[in-house]
């Protein structure tokens, strides 16, 4: 042996495993080269587009959920004022993942917003949770100490809700926003009718989710923004409604009454600029109303034996039918006996030979059952149905009751019929009334009662709600020979104090009885006085019904509810500067 030693040949298998393995660490190195430029693209480059599905997931909170629509009221100059309307208060989040020291975080929110313990440890305690909703809708002072708190992962972003800035102004109208245990949503009034156009279409977001459920921020995600809800313009004059509910509580604090309603109409297209309930709540404070009935619109949902103010209609119809003129002649005798009963004119008066004019003025009850005779029992019915009666007038408001024309099923039954044409045995909403009596000053047609006057879409479209004709009722020379019979009530007969000097007035009393609850009969110290008329006769531009129930210290509607009707429709035709027709007496 030389000494040397020999070298062993390099084996092929070798050779080609070095290979293997230096291929590796370049493909390892470069999947981290890719790895790294995706962090830095996600973190840094994109980062205002993830942000929203990281720590500010509010933000995308914000564009999922709707703004509601808001509700406006309009003047005669067709001005709006908002009525209801979306304000910005403060709510609480959290960001669990940003939350350092957990419990530290629990026990100072717990003591600041009121929330048990263990609730809210149960929604921050997740450390890979991006958003949890702590409460909505903080007061000035939770707010000021939830930043004063400055703890990480807890925030404070503004969200909208509802508020009413006329507090208690048409309240029973609008309604409100409330929760009704799982949502908040429209209650009562135009809330409520027109939930599904205010409240508008939430948006969506798709998004891919992990096996926990939750969202994956690296995947593109699908957001679909909230289709915002429409704003309503109604028919109510602002300035109107102020002065009628002025009235209104004067009226009710003067007498002492349980509860009363008010109603402006015009009557050509039928929508309401008034629309008035007594007692009422703050819309504001809806939660703190204990007697949840001062949420009714006892206008439409609250019906009621007319009285007097129905004998218009028995007059519209036998006038109508060709059956009686309103110089027709009767003698009364001032009873009229039925099925075994005596139906008697108010304070047993006998009034001899009158005309039917007359009876109107002094609100004669045998002289309305003389009509009701002529024109029969079946043909009174149809009628009384023609008019509105006993059917929902269809106005876009929720609770309306259609009244009660039962007695009038059975044509074989006189005496149903026979008080039925002076208001009593019968029901009907204030609403009805007022339509009935708009039937009369429009020539004969009902049209269908208005509320909403104007819809705004979200593009700021308007679209306007056309006034809708329902049906002739009666014609046009019967309504207007019965305008000049109501004309005559107020300056001959009980509407007197209903007169507005200058202006063509006309309108009917009536002073109905209360039926008993639970037994038949009437109640013998408790009635309803209402007043019904419209003006100017010539050219009619304002229907207008009060009504005030059990005034504690008078007994007649000309003492309560004709006054009230006076002062309103004097106020009506001066803020529509209608001129006026007749000569002032000065005396």
């Amino acid at each position: 042996m030389n000494g040397r030693v020999a070298r062993k040949p390099v084996s092929q298998s070798h050779s080609s495993g070095m290979g293997r393995i230096s291929m590796l660490a370049v493909l390892i190195f470069l999947i981290s080269i890719v790895v790294i430029v995706r962090l830095y693209c996600l973190q840094v480059l994109a980062y205002e587009t993830y942000s929203g599905i990281a720590q500010d997931q509010h933000q995308v909170f914000k564009k999922l959920m709707p703004d509601r629509g808001e509700i406006f009221l309009k003047d005669k100059d067709e001005k709006r004022y908002p009525l209801a309307i979306n304000r910005d208060y403060p709510m609480v989040y959290a960001v669990p993942r940003e939350i350092t020291d957990c419990e530290k975080v629990v026990y100072a929110l717990s003591s600041i917003l009121g929330i048990d313990t263990e609730e809210l440890r149960k929604k921050i305690s997740d450390p890979n949770d991006v958003f949890e909703i702590i409460k909505h809708r903080l007061s000035d002072e939770e707010a000021s100490k939830v930043k004063e708190l400055n703890a990480d992962g807890i925030k404070l972003i503004d969200e909208s809700f509802r508020y009413y800035l006329g507090g208690a102004l048409a309240s029973q109208v609008v309604g409100f926003v409330g929760n009704d245990g799982e949502n908040y949503k429209g209650r009562y009034g135009v809330e409520a009718s027109w939930e599904e156009q205010l409240k508008g279409i939430p948006g969506s977001l798709n998004q891919e989710r992990d096996a926990a459920g939750r969202w994956i921020s690296i995947v593109d995600r699908d957001l679909k923004p909230a289709k915002h809800g429409v704003d309503l313009v109604l028919t109510i004059d602002y300035t109107v409604q102020y002065e009628v509910e002025k009235v209104l509580r004067e009226t009710m604090e003067k007498h002492g009454a349980d509860d009363g309603a008010i109603l402006v109409m015009e009557p050509k297209t039928g929508k309401i600029l008034a629309m008035a309930g007594w007692p009422t709540f703050n819309a504001n404070e809806y939660s703190s109303v204990e007697d949840m009935s001062m949420f009714l619109n006892s206008a439409i949902s609250t019906p009621y034996e007319p009285g007097s103010i129905f004998k218009p209609i028995t007059m519209a119809i036998g006038i109508d039918d060709g059956k009686i003129e309103p110089e027709t002649e009767y003698v009364d005798t001032g009873s009229v006996q039925e099925a075994g009963y005596v139906i008697k004119n108010s304070e047993e008066k006998v009034y001899g030979k009158s005309t039917m004019t007359k009876v109107l003025e002094e609100s004669i009850n045998t002289g309305v059952i003389f009509v009701e005779k002529a024109v029969g029992n079946k043909n009174f019915s149809q009628y009384v149905s023609r008019f509105g009666f006993g059917e929902l007038s269809g106005v876009d408001l929720p609770g309306e009751a259609a009244g009660n024309l039962t007695n009038l099923k059975a044509v074989n039954r006189d005496l149903q019929f026979f008080t039925a044409s002076f208001g009593q045995g019968i029901t009907t909403t204030p609403l009805q009334m007022v339509n009935a009596f708009s039937v009369i000053a429009n020539g004969g047609v009902l049209m269908k009662p208005q509320i909403v006057d104007r819809i705004i879409y979200a593009d700021g479209k308007e679209e306007e709600v056309r006034s809708q004709e329902i049906r002739r009722v009666i014609g046009e020379d019967a309504a207007k020979k019965v305008s000049g019979m109501l004309r005559s009530v107020v300056t001959n007969g009980h509407g007197k104090k209903a007169d507005v000097p200058g202006y063509l007035v006309g309108g009917k009393t009536g002073t109905a009885q209360v039926a008993k609850k639970g037994s038949q009969g009437y109640e013998d110290s408790i009635t309803i006085g209402s007043f019904a008329g419209f003006a100017p006769l010539d050219d009619p531009m304002f229907t207008v019904l009060v009504k005030i129930s059990n005034p504690k210290d008078v007994l007649w509607a000309e003492s309560s509810a004709a006054p009230a009707f006076g002062e309103i429709m004097k106020f009506l035709l001066e803020y529509y500067n209608v001129k006026p027709t007749e000569i002032i007496d000065e005396s």
